[in-house]
């Protein structure tokens, strides 16, 4: 049998409909159509003869042959990537707009611009650090050109990673033994605050909402004066605050999915480019598509 070549941009669609978990969050990313980034899967697996995804309950999922062209696909576009960057490499210069919640911006941003930075000094950075629900329509309007989010939409952004959330109390105060339990919660439209009530619906408990306030310091000040318990991101919870669980009577939540998303502004700034792709590359590791 005579097996067509892959062509790259088949393998780019392959890979960000798997990242974006369908075809429309894929859409954006590889600036076509949904109806073209489904023609360009149909003719991969028609050059392979073998079906690579599947349409589950919430998005695409790889076959036995999807996984294994996956990791094949990956190294191919960073080895296409790095080819062109040999031989039409040029200093990279400009701005990006970058937005990353409080939650994020200490372990997970700080490592990857500490990787970006030193290469690539001459790209200015602005950094904005809000809430997910604030970032995210920034993104779509132009306003910003990158920013790392919770989302609850495959359409925002490329899957990076699932990050867990748990609940948080003061081991001075126990307010986790008070009935109603008393929590502090984000804005209306956060995704924490959601899955907080949820978590306490589903187990039939009584709550009242004592605190409100959209940032993370204020989160923790509830937590440590012993106003409430909170619901946070893990990697948000400092090492003097107790992470609560069943023993405290306390069911358990729905993990964050965190993405890279991309403004459409953007497209033709190699400086985003660059970025775009190290925070990919950096948080694959511990994707979960």
């Amino acid at each position: 049998m005579t097996f067509q070549d892959l062509q790259i941009d088949w393998l780019k669609c392959f890979v960000a409909v798997v990242d974006a978990g369908s075809l429309s969050g894929a859409a954006p990313e590889v600036h076509r159509s949904q109806s073209a980034v489904s023609m360009q899967l149909k003719k991969l697996e028609a050059a392979l003869d073998c079906q690579l995804l599947v349409r589950g309950p919430r998005q695409h999922q790889l076959t036995a042959e999807g996984q294994l062209l996956l990791g094949y696909a990956r190294r191919m576009l960073d080895l296409h990537a790095e080819t062109q960057a040999a031989f039409h490499g040029e200093e990279l210069t400009g701005r990006i707009r970058l937005g990353v919640p409080d939650d994020y911006a200490a372990k997970y941003l700080t490592p990857a611009l500490k990787r970006f930075a030193p290469h690539h000094d001459a790209v200015e950075i602005e950094l904005y650090c809000e809430q997910s629900t604030s970032l995210i329509p920034r993104v779509e309007c132009g306003d910003l050109d990158l920013a790392l989010v919770s989302r609850d939409d495959p359409r925002h952004g490329t899957l990076l990673f699932h990050e867990p959330m748990v609940w948080v109390g003061c081991a001075q105060f126990q307010v986790w033994r008070r009935d109603p339990l008393p929590i502090a919660v984000y804005e209306d439209t956060s995704l924490a605050r959601r899955t907080a009530i949820n978590s306490l619906a589903l187990q039939g408990r009584r709550y009242k909402l004592v605190y409100n306030s959209s940032s993370l310091a204020g989160q923790l000040a509830a937590v440590e004066s012993g106003l409430a318990v909170a619901v946070l991101t893990q990697c948000s919870v400092p090492a003097h605050l107790e992470i609560l669980g069943s023993e405290q009577g306390l069911g358990p939540l729905e993990p964050m999915e965190v993405s890279v998303y991309r403004s459409r502004a953007s497209k033709d700034s190699k400086a985003v480019d660059k970025l775009h792709s190290l925070l990919i590359k950096t948080f694959r590791l511990s994707a979960v598509s």
